[in-house]
């Protein structure tokens, strides 16, 4: 009898240690794979900010190597002529805590190249949504800086404003998205690359764009969990299947 309960309690050791090596395996490669996501964010990030200290293009250079329009933060110095008539306002984009639009605005570089800048943001009416903000657009050939980013991030599809009033989501002034292929299409001509303007605020629009970041915190502080949580298995280990069974067999040895 006293055979069959040492054989049991030797399997049952046997199979607890292995659930706890199989745990904190498991724990310890998922708290690796957190730390090389981090990793991952910060090369990234080191290859933004290289971009960003990278010399300025100015529209000469752009225009005569078009390969530079698919270098995402290069830093840019266009002159063109802007085409108000195609102004667009994304909706629901906040800017410091507040509810307005962004303001983008096709510039025309020369006779066959476009790129579409966001310019800027602007609040919304707290009274009539529809009712847009007035902005200046100068007339005539312009000088901006900016840096050459994505297209402007895509919101759950909630409905403007504009759209609740019955206009197309295609055609309104203002709108939830911009699909850049359809606005190309009814604007006249293809896109060359998407501009974030730097400038200075001006024209009634603000410009306080959120900095880059890794964005690492999140990574490394699941990363942190998960090596708790190993630690915290190896630790229980230790107690109830080492320690606690030695201090009970000291106990009943006197």
């Amino acid at each position: 009898m006293g055979l069959i309960i040492s054989i049991s309690r030797t399997s049952a050791f046997a199979w607890v240690t292995l659930a706890m090596l199989i745990g904190v395996a498991v724990t310890v490669r998922l708290g690796g794979w957190q730390l090389s996501r981090a990793a991952e964010k910060e090369a990234r990030h080191a290859a933004i900010v290289a971009q960003m200290a990278a010399p300025v293009l100015n529209t000469d250079v752009l225009l005569k190597d078009p390969s530079h329009f698919v270098q995402l933060h290069q830093r840019v110095d266009l002159v063109g002529q802007w085409l108000p008539q195609h102004t667009v306002y994304l909706d629901n984009r906040p800017m410091n805590g507040r509810a307005g639009f962004w303001v983008l605005t096709p510039l025309q570089l020369d006779a066959s190249t476009r790129v579409l800048i966001q310019r800027g943001w602007v609040p919304r009416h707290q009274q009539d949504r529809t009712l847009l903000p007035a902005i200046q657009t100068p007339s005539g050939v312009v000088h901006m800086q900016g840096r050459i980013a994505p297209p402007p991030s895509h919101l759950m599809d909630l409905g403007t404003a504009a759209e609740a009033a019955g206009a197309s989501p295609d055609t309104s002034k203002i709108r939830q998205n911009l699909d850049l292929q359809t606005y190309a299409l009814q604007t006249g001509g293809a896109l060359a690359v998407t501009v974030l303007q730097t400038d200075a605020a001006s024209d009634g629009l603000l410009r306080d764009w959120p900095e880059i970041t890794t964005g690492v915190e999140k990574n490394l502080a699941y990363a942190f969990q998960w090596f708790a949580l190993a630690a915290l298995q190896l630790m229980l280990y230790i107690w109830f299947q080492l320690i606690q069974p030695y201090r009970h067999a000291r106990r009943s040895s006197f």
